[in-house]
């Protein structure tokens, strides 16, 4: 069976790198001295417009070379990185078996089930598995995740690491990775989110991803093409800036002071009621009729206001995440950048979390 680690854990030090479509985010924890997490460094690279375009490496060059800027800036030795691909590229699925098939076994049991699922040769395919659990039916089964993704998909992500001098151990989905990380910010959550139903609504360039949990369990989720760049291109028609000036004083806010009325304003309702929308289809969907909490991450989530504009919206209570909150900090990290760039670095947050798993 090939398979790059899709589902083990690392064991060494390890850099959670984040390839989207508008940047590369990197995130470098460590264990804290008196238990938790310590985050040692974290940078974040713009790509160029379509480098990354539906979660694949279009410019493997640019992808590359972004990910050597960073690496040189977070100013680390670890070369060891922790990769994902998005949930698009991965067919998962959780299937039966017996319980105490020994490692040979369960290799022949899940290639023979991955057969009648995955639409593509095996050798044309990375795949691993992950024993979950004991199954609902009974003791003597148990519940093992198959996921599997076609070579290519796995081999660009691990070549653009390797251009720029780094080794990718782990290869994760995104959506997996988002959530891990999520757990963190659960924590945060009055009762720590027990027994509620959360929305992690993620933001990014081009796509929202709405994901409904109750007690770390997806019960719904759903992709909306909706982004920050549609802020971006509103910027360079009425200022009259390049792709690169709009993204930069987007960031900076050096925008005229018509910007706030005339174009954030607007996307802010518009990202609210795109909310708005995705919470209803999970209800026309689903047996549930309310949800507890939204919690906002991705590039959008970083627009100031953003939790009041979207709780005013949906009536539900929105927070903004920050899994970074519970961790101690290195001397190198500047809490106030961080805080702000926080609900970017969910999977980059998660990939680095894969360092601890037992």
């Amino acid at each position: 069976m090939i398979d790059l680690s899709f589902l083990s854990p690392g064991a060494r030090p390890l850099i959670g790198v984040d390839i989207s479509s508008s940047s590369v985010k990197m995130v470098e924890l460590a264990a804290a001295s008196g238990g938790g997490f310590r985050v040692e460094r974290y940078a974040i690279e713009a790509l160029p417009r379509d480098a990354v375009s539906d979660g694949n490496i279009a410019n493997l060059e640019a992808v590359s070379e972004a990910i050597r800027r960073g690496w040189r800036r977070l100013g680390t030795n670890t070369k060891f990185v922790a990769l994902a691909l998005p949930a698009s590229a991965v067919i998962t699925k959780k299937i039966i078996l017996p319980a105490g098939l020994r490692d040979q076994e369960l290799e022949v049991q899940v290639e023979s089930e991955a057969n009648q699922y995955i639409p593509f040769a095996l050798d044309e395919v990375n795949l691993d598995f992950q024993v979950v659990g004991p199954a609902a039916s009974g003791a003597d089964e148990d519940e093992v995740l198959i996921a599997a993704s076609r070579k290519e998909k796995v081999e660009d992500r691990v070549a653009a690491a390797e251009a720029a001098g780094l080794k990718a151990l782990v290869m994760d989905v995104e959506s997996y990775a988002a959530l891990s990380a999520f757990d963190l910010v659960q924590a945060d959550l009055p009762d720590a989110g027990h027994d509620k139903i959360i929305a992690l609504v993620d933001a990014g360039a081009n796509v929202m991803n709405v994901s409904v949990l109750r007690n770390g369990v997806q019960v719904y989720a759903r992709e909306q093409a909706f982004g920050g760049f549609l802020l971006t291109q509103d910027i360079m028609r009425n200022f009259g800036m390049s792709l690169e000036e709009a993204e930069g004083s987007k960031r900076t806010g050096a925008l005229p002071e018509s910007y706030e009325a005339d174009l954030l304003r607007p996307f802010m309702d518009a990202l609210a009621l795109e909310v708005s929308r995705a919470l209803q289809f999970f209800f026309t969907s689903t047996q549930f009729n309310q949800v507890d909490h939204i919690v906002l991450a991705g590039g959008c989530a970083v627009i100031p206001g953003l939790a009041e504009t979207v709780a005013g919206r949906t009536q539900v209570d929105t927070h903004i995440a920050n899994p970074f909150a519970g961790m101690s900090l290195s001397s190198k990290i500047r809490p106030k950048n961080l805080s702000a760039d926080a609900p970017a670095l969910l999977v980059a947050c998660g990939l680095a979390l894969r360092r601890f798993d037992s």
